[in-house]
């Protein structure tokens, strides 16, 4: 039984919590409120002068893109699904072509894949990180080069949750059995190695400007970032039917790829404010990194690397009960992912015979709690307080 100062402690801690505003898991109407102004002039602009595709705001984002990140180019188009095919048609990937890929990833990763033709190869990932296991990767193009059934073509390592893939690893790996590098950096604008951007990191990054992303649109949208000037224009083309500079004769295959106008006018918006967002996206981190330290197992960097933080995810063991208990409070969380790739029915052809078993695992582990720039310290370590007390 609770003394009368346990008893008021206990209040005085109900009553704190009941003052909270609600916590959201992504929470863009607070961002909207704080950016309405600019984005209601970009969109007057776009009405204004009527060119809805190809108006001045997509080169205008493109070269913003291009001098934030240290990319040579940046190229717009319609999503992070199509950024990925459009980058692995502009290096004639395709049929008969091995494209090594996390199997703990969102499933467009694979899709893009597939739909260009070639096969995908899925590899490991690390527990520390969630991200490509570049000695996994190693092992898996050497098994594809001495079957003789497939060229080793590319690998798309994956950004997970915002934190970048060791791309030193996989660069050595690549050059070491003549693999190009895209790297699928959906999750992780505003993410760091060795002092570079999410962007400049790997020769081709694709990104996508999905609405719950760190740095997302209204709509759809994604954009390409390259270390050759010449390789973007090459995706210009892709982009546009494969047309050439007139936009009259296809030149190559090409897609209707293209972002539109006032999609990138929303982006522009939003960078404005989005050094700030990110400071206060590490901010969270922390507070989660310093109250859950040794209570689950939380995500570590590799040397030198900076997290995004589009996302932050954790291992739970019990995940379902951990979940329903933190819904039971008022807290919403997310499972990025239930399944890795591999298991699923349209990828399950190319599974490994022996599985995946840290993409298994993590699967049945994972867990994302409340990640966004408008979360206040007290709803932070409210969502910590009582994940600790489900555990």
């Amino acid at each position: 039984m609770l003394n009368k100062s346990e008893e008021g402690n206990v209040v005085q801690l109900h009553q704190a919590v009941s003052e909270l505003p609600p916590v959201q898991f992504i929470d863009l109407k607070a961002q909207q409120a704080r950016i309405r102004e600019d984005v209601d002039a970009r969109i007057q602009a776009v009405l204004d002068h009527g060119a809805y595709i190809n108006g001045p705001e997509i080169g205008e984002l493109e070269k913003t893109l291009a001098e934030r990140t240290g990319a040579a180019d940046v190229v717009l188009c319609g999503n992070g699904t199509e950024a990925l095919e459009i980058a692995m048609m502009g290096e004639g990937i395709g049929p008969g072509d091995a494209v090594f890929i996390p199997a703990f990833t969102y499933n467009a990763t694979a899709s893009a894949v597939m739909m260009v033709g070639a096969t995908p190869v899925f590899v490991d990932v690390e527990e520390q990180t969630f991200n490509i296991d570049p000695e996994d990767l190693e092992a898996k193009v050497k098994a594809v080069r001495d079957a003789g059934e497939l060229k080793a073509k590319m690998v798309v390592p994956v950004d997970l949750f915002g934190l970048p893939a060791d791309y030193p690893a996989v660069a050595s790996i690549a050059e070491a059995y003549g693999l190009s590098v895209l790297s699928d950096g959906a999750q992780s604008f505003g993410g760091q190695q060795d002092g570079k951007w999410v962007g400049n990191i790997a020769p081709m990054t694709a990104t996508s400007f999905f609405p719950a992303k760190a740095l997302g649109c209204y709509g759809d949208g994604g954009a390409i970032f390259s270390d050759s000037v010449e390789r973007a224009n090459i995706w210009r083309s892709i982009r546009w039917h494969g047309t050439d500079d007139t936009r009259k004769e296809s030149v190559r295959i090409g897609t209707n790829g293209r972002m539109d106008s006032m999609q990138a006018a929303v982006v522009l918006a939003k960078l404005q404010i989005f050094d700030s967002e990110l400071a206060r996206r590490h901010e969270i981190a922390a507070i989660y990194n310093d109250m859950l330290a040794e209570k689950v197992q939380l995500p570590k960097a590799p040397q030198n690397t900076q997290s995004g933080w589009g996302l932050y995810s954790i291992l739970v063991n019990d995940r379902d009960r951990v979940q329903t208990a933190l819904k039971d409070a008022g807290i919403p969380t997310a499972i990025y992912y239930s399944q890795p790739l591999h298991q699923m029915t349209a990828f399950r052809e190319f599974a490994p015979k022996d599985g995946l078993l840290v993409s298994e695992s993590l699967s049945r582990r994972i867990l994302s709690l409340p990640m966004h720039p408008y979360l206040t310290d007290g709803q932070v370590r409210h969502v910590c307080e009582t994940l600790i007390g489900a555990i």
